[in-house]
């Protein structure tokens, strides 16, 4: 409590002297105060005008469309309209539509006017229910609905003419690149086409140089290995051939006679002998001249069944006789030897082949990298083309879909009316403030005279100041004459403060009864 004294003490004389010096609080507040009231009553009024929208982008047919067509998201298409709806295209259009161009003379005053359309314009959203409310003041309640009404329906047409704009712009687009693609395709097509066919010896129809070349190799070994087969093949007839030739009969057979020789042409040529003795000797009837032609029968059976199976086994032609063996044996020798004549040009022609790639060889490398990239923009540009076929096909089923309904729906909830009563300026709120700037004011400048030139109020302050005692308190000799000044200077500032007091009164009065105070606009 003795801390808190000497502050209070303080306080106490800060006022006192503040009030020593009032009459600098008369002069401000008179010459604040006044100017401040006639200024904010001289403040036209402002007639608020509104307007709110609600956006439906909820389309019936945005589910049945998805993953078919291409689509946008809504609420972003919404977000940027809204964002860029105060541009200054569009703050100009709607000057003109509002006809405020007509008070702008000048290009300066029109700037101004713009300037001030985009600080005074408000557009204000909800978020995520996709309401918008559309806010302008005016002098004029008229010019402030028809600036609402104006930036109202711009959104809702600019929303849907960007749409389609959008749409359209997007098709021309897509038919652009698709004709553009198109002829580098043809392009693509040509080059590698040209290609393939300057290096149609080195390119294979399928696999690689490389895969070509063994298989190459494998026929030219396949080949020889036949070559080697058929060789054989004619000198084993040949030796046949070279042997002792068959009799066309089947009588007495010799080995200078037959053309082939078999196991059983000993035996037979020992049972012919006997047989030409035992016929010397004997009739036909003996048993053992009929034994002897029965042995020799089957064996000479025995002899042909084995020519037959070595002639089924040459694919000669067994329907003829034996003794035509000799020229089926000529016959299959020729015929050997022109197959193996046509194996040798085959084998040179392999051969032939084989060297001509292997002496390309060193080209290949440069060739398959040629090859790889023509095809790689091939595919590229196909792949391309292609795709953007399919995203015409789904732009124009988009284009189909926003003719049959409409992709935003603008629904006002609340149509822009022409205010009856103004929402502006808040002539209380500044009434107040002007009044307590100017009294402020002066009591400001009474703190700061006093504490400049200090007058004592009490006689401790003296002690406080000076360190020395104070003894006694000596009275003024004119002290009701003091004390009759002091009330005349209170009545004064009394009556001062009150006319200020009920000039604030008065407008504010007239503020909130809505009376229009006469010459003031």
């Amino acid at each position: 409590m003795q801390d808190l004294q000497p502050s209070i003490n303080q306080l106490l004389d800060f006022i006192k002297g503040i009030w020593l010096k009032k009459r600098f609080i008369i002069i401000c507040s008179w010459l604040i105060c006044p100017i401040g009231f006639l200024y904010v009553a001289s403040l036209p009024n402002q007639y608020l005008s509104s307007a709110t929208v609600y956006v439906d982008t909820g389309s019936p047919l945005r589910p049945i469309l998805e993953n078919i067509a291409i689509q946008s998201n809504p609420r972003e298409e919404i977000n940027m309209m809204a964002k860029t709806l105060l541009s200054r295209s569009n703050l100009e259009t709607i000057a003109r539509e509002s006809d405020l161009d007509i008070t702008a003379r000048t290009d300066k005053q029109f700037n101004q006017l713009i300037d001030r359309l985009s600080d005074t314009i408000e557009l204000e959203s909800t978020g995520k229910d996709n309401i918008y409310t559309i806010n302008f003041k005016h002098r004029n309640p008229n010019v402030a609905q028809r600036v609402v009404q104006e930036t109202l329906e711009l959104f809702v047409e600019g929303s849907l003419g960007n749409n389609r704009r959008d749409t359209d712009t997007a098709g021309r687009f897509l038919d652009e690149q698709i004709a553009d693609y198109e002829t580098r395709l043809s392009d693509s097509e040509q080059r590698l086409a040209d290609f393939k066919r300057k290096y149609s010896d080195v390119l294979p129809l399928q696999g690689t140089f490389y895969n070509q070349l063994q298989g190459l190799r494998n026929d030219l070994e396949t080949t020889q290995l036949e070559i080697e087969q058929t060789q054989r093949q004619i000198d084993s007839v040949k030796g046949q051939m070279s042997s002792t030739k068959v009799s066309d009969n089947f009588g007495v057979r010799t080995e200078s006679d037959t053309g082939l020789k078999t196991r059983y042409d000993d035996r037979i040529k020992s049972l012919e002998d006997r047989l030409d003795n035992l016929t010397l000797s004997y009739t036909d009837q003996h048993p053992d001249v009929i034994e002897t032609k029965a042995l020799l029968a089957k064996l000479e059976d025995s002899r042909d069944e084995e020519i037959r199976k070595f002639m089924e086994e040459q694919g000669m032609d067994t329907s003829q006789p034996i003794g035509d063996l000799n020229s089926q044996l000529t016959l299959e020798v020729s015929r050997l030897q022109s197959n193996f004549a046509s194996l040798k040009v085959k084998e040179k022609s392999l051969q032939n082949k084989i060297v001509s790639l292997e002496s390309k060889i060193d080209l290949v490398p440069q060739i398959e990298a040629e090859l790889a990239s023509l095809n790689r923009d091939y595919g590229i540009t196909k792949s391309r083309y292609e795709e953007l076929l399919s995203r015409r096909e789904s732009a124009d089923l988009s284009r189909r879909a926003e003719v049959s309904a409409e992709e935003f729906q603008f629904r006002i909830i609340e149509p822009p009316l022409v205010p009856n009563k103004p929402a502006g300026p808040n002539r209380v709120l500044l009434y107040t403030l002007v009044l307590l700037v100017g009294f402020a004011t002066g009591i400001g400048i009474a703190f700061l005279v006093n504490q400049l030139s200090p007058v004592l109020v009490r006689a401790n302050q003296l002690s406080d100041i000076t360190e020395y005692p104070v003894w006694g308190v000596v009275s003024h000799l004119h002290a009701d004459a003091i004390t009759k000044k002091n009330r005349t200077r209170m009545a004064v500032f009394a009556a001062s403060s009150g006319v200020i007091v009920v000039m604030y009164g008065f407008l504010v009065s007239a503020e909130v009864l809505n009376i229009q105070l006469p010459g003031v606009l």
